[in-house]
C-alpha cells in the first residue's frame, strides 16, 4: 500500500506520497486540469502496480480531479477539513502551514486514521446529476428568501399596506399588484377592474372576485405617507425587486420540472416516494445528499449520524449531556426537517410520535429533529431491502418516549 495527500488549490495540487512505514516516496506540485491528472497516475504507477493499493486524503469530495481519481480505481477518503486543522496540531504545535505541508498530514492521516474517515461513495452519475439540480433549486429558494425579505423591509418603510394585503410578497398575486402599484398613491388609485386584470394577469383563475375586494379593501384604507421623495425612491427599489423575484420564480419553475422529470427516472425514486411527506422536489433533495451507493451507509446509524438528526453524547466525569449534533449536511438536514414537517398529516404514526414527543417536553424543533432521526431509519430499511413504505410495518414497534 502507498498513501498519498492531496492539498488542492484553485490551480495547482500538492501531492506528497509514503509507504506504510512513513518514508517519503515522492512530493510533486502538479497543474489542475488533464496534465495534472496525468502526472498523478505517473506518479503513483512508480510506486504501485495496482489502483486499489493507492489511498488518497483529500479535503473535498465533489469535482472533476476527484471524479477522475475514483474512476481510477484510488481510495480516496474526503477528510474534512476541521479534522486536518486538529491533526496538523498533534504533529507541529507551532502553528506553520503550508501546502506541501498539509499534503503530508493528509498522506500521515490516511495512513494511521483511514478507519476513522469515509471513502468518497461510488455514487451513479444520474444521482449526481440529480444532487447537482436539488442543490441548485434550494439555492434558488434561498436567494428567493433574501430578496423578497430585501422588498418586505422596503414596503414597512414606505407601503405596510402592501405587507397586509399578501401574506407571501413571492406570490404572483403579490408580483401581479406590485408591478401596476408599487407605491400607496397608485394603489389608492386602482379600481376593481384594474386589479382584477391585474391578477388574472398574474395566472389567478379561482375566487377571482374575492380575492379582488380583499385586496381592494386594505389598499384603499388610511395609512401613515412617507415624503414625496422618499416614497419614489423606495417605489423604484419595490419594482427592481419585483422584477428580480418574477424572475426568479419563473427559473425556479422550469429548474424545478427539469429536477423531477430527473428524480423520477431514478431506480429509487418509488421507494421514496412512498414515503408520506416526500414530494418529487424534496425527495430529490434527500436522495441527492444521501446517494445512492448501496455501500456508502453499513447501517441506520452511519446514515442518521452523516444525516446530523441522531443526538451526541458529552461525557466527562459526572457529566453527561445529550446534545445536538451540529456538525452535519446543512442541505440535508434542512430537508428531512421539512420532511418531518409535512409528513405530520399524512402519516398517523408520525402525528403520534411527534405529539408524544411533545407531551414528554421538547420543543417543536427537538420533536421534528427526532420525528426526522425515525424517518431516516424507515427510509434505510426500505432502501436496504428494496420494499416500499408501509405505515403499519414502520411504526409497528415504536417505543414509548421517557418523560
Amino acid at each position: 500500500m502507498i498513501f498519498v495527500g492531496n492539498d488542492w488549490a484553485e490551480d495547482h495540487h500538492d501531492v506528497h506520497v509514503m509507504n506504510e512505514a512513513g518514508s517519503k516516496l515522492a512530493a510533486r506540485r502538479l497543474p489542475e486540469g488533464v496534465a495534472g491528472v496525468s502526472a498523478f497516475h505517473a506518479l503513483l504507477a512508480e510506486h504501485a502496480g495496482d489502483p486499489h493499493e493507492v489511498a488518497v486524503g483529500i479535503e473535498t469530495d465533489h469535482g472533476l480531479w476527484v471524479a477522475s481519481l475514483v474512476a481510477a480505481g484510488y481510495r480516496v477518503y474526503a477528510v474534512n477539513p476541521k479534522a486536518v486543522a486538529r491533526y496538523r496540531d498533534r504533529h507541529h504545535v507551532g502553528g506553520g502551514k503550508s501546502d506541501p505541508g498539509d499534503a503530508k498530514v493528509l498522506a500521515d492521516l490516511v495512513r494511521t486514521d483511514a478507519h476513522n474517515h469515509r471513502v468518497v461513495a461510488g455514487d451513479s452519475d444520474q444521482v449526481q446529476a440529480i444532487k447537482i439540480l436539488a442543490r441548485a433549486q434550494q439555492s434558488m429558494v434561498w436567494l428567493r428568501s433574501r430578496e423578497t425579505n430585501r422588498l418586505r423591509n422596503a414596503l414597512r418603510e414606505f407601503y405596510p399596506a402592501a405587507l397586509t394585503a399578501f401574506q407571501d410578497l413571492h406570490d404572483h398575486d403579490a408580483l401581479a399588484v406590485l408591478t401596476r402599484a408599487p407605491d400607496p398613491d397608485r394603489a389608492a388609485r386602482l379600481t376593481r377592474s384594474q386589479l382584477t386584470a391585474a391578477l388574472r394577469a398574474g395566472g389567478r383563475r379561482r375566487n377571482l372576485h374575492t380575492t379582488t375586494e380583499r385586496i381592494h379593501a386594505v389598499l384603499h384604507t388610511q395609512q401613515l405617507h412617507a415624503p414625496e421623495a422618499t416614497a419614489a425612491a423606495y417605489a423604484s427599489v419595490v419594482t427592481a425587486q419585483v422584477g428580480v423575484i418574477t424572475a426568479i420564480n419563473t427559473q425556479l419553475a422550469q429548474l424545478e420540472a427539469q429536477l423531477e422529470a430527473t428524480f423520477e427516472q431514478h431506480p429509487d425514486a418509488d421507494i421514496l416516494l412512498s414515503l408520506p411527506g416526500l414530494s418529487d422536489v424534496l425527495g430529490a433533495r434527500v436522495l441527492g445528499e444521501f446517494g445512492d451507493d448501496p455501500e456508502r451507509f453499513t447501517d441506520t446509524k452511519s446514515r442518521r449520524n452523516y444525516a446530523g438528526t441522531s443526538p451526541i453524547t458529552i461525557a466527562s466525569g459526572k457529566k453527561r449531556a445529550v446534545l445536538a449534533r451540529h456538525a452535519r449536511n446543512t442541505r440535508l438536514y434542512d430537508a428531512l426537517d421539512q420532511w418531518a414537517f409535512c409528513s405530520l398529516k399524512p402519516s398517523p404514526g408520525a402525528r403520534a410520535y411527534y405529539d408524544q414527543r411533545r407531551a414528554a417536553g421538547d420543543t417543536h424543533h427537538q420533536a421534528l429533529r427526532a420525528l426526522a432521526n425515525r424517518w431516516v431509519g424507515i427510509l434505510h430499511g426500505c432502501l436496504k431491502h428494496r420494499t416500499p413504505y408501509d405505515e403499519h410495518t414502520a411504526w409497528a414497534h415504536r417505543q414509548p418516549v421517557a418523560a
